[in-house]
């Protein structure tokens, strides 16, 4: 199965909110398989993946108390 590159628009947009959703990205993606842009406006998580789903990635942002939805 070959990864997915999942997008995301956000509200993560500094250090501190990218800290924040970490541990919860760490712990079911892998700490090397994500990745916040808070410089593009849009604030774009990506995401890559052979296993994780959108809708999983949107479940974990909003549990960490940020908005998602797919890019």
């Amino acid at each position: 199965m070959q990864n997915k590159n999942l997008q995301f628009k956000t509200n993560i947009n500094c250090g501190s909110c990218v800290a924040t959703v970490k541990p919860h990205l760490d712990k079911e993606i892998g700490k090397d398989n994500w990745s916040v842009d808070t410089t593009n406006k849009d604030k774009i998580l990506s995401v890559y993946s052979k296993e994780i789903t959108a809708d999983e990635v949107i479940k974990m942002v909003q549990n960490a108390g940020y908005k998602i939805e797919k890019s």
